[in-house]
């Protein structure tokens, strides 16, 4: 067996959440187990928790958050925000060391991080705990430098034009 990397997608550019599916897509097609825990996007409704259902059972969603923290419509605490945060840290640590997958995403646990939902100390035990042959993936933007430090691979996404830019809103299927 390989050792398992540590893989982060960052930056203010979309495609961080995509580009960790898209890993999950390619590793399905090895018959590789896969497992995302999604840190924000839980509440609302979006094309990868009915997409990711046709990859099963080799993947497996977990959309544990609120919705996106301090938003326009975002009516809970920021406690409500944390609460549910240390609940997805529990719940990622017990799919990492559960030896049932081959890649566990973490998807916007960097958000979770940043917002102070989660520590980074959190966050750093969890990686160096994780068994050896299991891949982590990480998205979401300002990835904290100590993340960085210990990743294998980081690409940072930089957004150059945004049809937001434009007036033009979110798109089923493109944005969410």
């Amino acid at each position: 067996m390989s050792e398992g990397l540590i893989i982060v997608y960052t930056g203010k550019g979309k495609g961080k959440t995509t580009a960790a599916l898209g890993l999950a897509l390619r590793a399905t097609g090895y018959d590789k187990k896969i497992c995302m825990i999604q840190f924000i996007k839980g509440s609302w409704h979006y094309g990868e928790m009915d997409s990711t259902k046709k990859l099963e059972p080799g993947f497996e969603m977990v959309a544990i958050g609120k919705g996106f923290v301090g938003i326009i419509d975002d009516k809970s605490p920021k406690e409500d925000h944390e609460k549910v945060a240390k609940e997805a840290i529990r719940i990622s640590n017990e799919k990492i060391q559960s030896g049932k997958y081959d890649i566990v995403i973490l998807d916007e646990i960097n958000y979770a991080v940043n917002l102070n939902l989660i520590s980074v100390d959190d966050v750093i035990k969890m990686i160096k705990s994780k068994p050896d042959n299991t891949d982590l993936v990480l998205t979401g933007n300002y990835a904290k430098e100590e993340v960085i430090e210990i990743a294998d691979l980081v690409t940072e996404m930089k957004e150059i034009k945004h049809p937001f830019q434009k007036g033009i809103k979110a798109k089923k299927g493109i944005d969410f």
